[in-house]
């Protein structure tokens, strides 16, 4: 299942790891691994996992490219295993979620995770949540062992149901006895389905705090400040969605206040939250 060119030399490892699939909101989890990458010292891509027969292709699609003289070449969809230093070893896996056979998948992972001498290994995603744009990103944990709940805090501890691959490898590490924790940004309903940059610079902050790491955040404090005002402009294209989002304010900072009281179409993904996704999408990014 893992093909690798070469075992890179590590010690003290941190592993991140986002897989795209069951829920990533805001891009949060793929964004934050992106940025890690792009930030490392000697990054290198080192192993790759083929998913050909672990896919439907109906949902992840091969994509296309032009070579030299017009020629098509066809792009399967891989897990991409990476190293570098930023601060400490990092380990960092992103790629498409799998279709099926998740506890072998995971298994791989747990494998390579001992060979190269990871002590943390850290899932990075986004959840949608009842909160706006225009406040900080709330980042809530979960953990492996109760130790490391104690140590990380501000945990997640309301959901039981479904879940995703993030979790089956954080539960996976965890049994393995690694250090493994997973940490979900709290996206807005609202724009849940559109890349978040102040989501991103959550998740790294919180790696920073927590698992030293050190990226750098002035680029991504600029780039979450363009986005809060381009939030800012959607709205005022639509005033029913505004009035929402000042409404949910209002009672986020008076919690005495129920939150029943909001209507319930609370834009969450449907026709008022796609608009003003398709709204950001037309803007660059800063």
């Amino acid at each position: 299942m893992l093909d690798v060119d070469h075992w890179p030399a590590c010690s003290d490892a941190v592993l991140l790891y986002s897989f795209r699939g069951w829920v990533d909101a805001g891009i949060a989890g793929a964004g934050a691994i992106d940025a890690v990458i792009q930030q490392m010292s000697g990054a290198e891509r080192f192993g790759t996992i083929d998913l050909t027969d672990l896919l439907d292709l109906q949902q992840v699609r091969p994509t296309v490219q032009l070579i030299d003289g017009g020629l098509r070449q066809i792009e399967w969809p891989m897990v991409e295993l990476w190293s570098g230093t930023l601060g400490r070893d990092v380990i960092a896996i992103r790629g498409p979620e799998p279709s099926i056979r998740w506890p072998t998948f995971a298994a791989s992972i747990v494998d390579s995770a001992n060979r190269l001498r990871v002590s943390d290994a850290v899932a990075l995603g986004g959840m949608p949540a009842l909160t706006t744009h225009r406040r900080p990103v709330p980042v809530l944990a979960t953990a492996a062992t109760r130790s490391l709940a104690q140590e990380i805090g501000a945990l997640r501890d309301d959901y039981v149901g479904p879940t995703g691959l993030n979790t089956v490898v954080q539960h996976a590490l965890g049994v393995a006895g690694i250090r493994s924790a997973a940490l979900w940004a709290q996206v807005p309903q609202y724009v849940s389905g559109s890349p978040s940059p102040p989501a991103v610079r959550s998740l790294l902050a919180r790696l920073e705090a927590t698992f030293r790491i050190h990226p750098e955040l002035a680029a991504l404090d600029r780039r979450a400040a363009a986005y809060r005002d381009r939030v800012e402009e959607g709205l005022v294209e639509r005033p029913d969605v505004r009035s929402i989002v000042d409404q949910l304010d209002h009672q986020l900072d008076h919690p005495g206040e129920s939150v029943d009281t909001l209507p319930d179409d609370l834009p969450s993904g449907d026709e008022l939250a796609d608009e003003i996704e398709r709204f950001l999408r037309t803007r660059d990014d800063d």
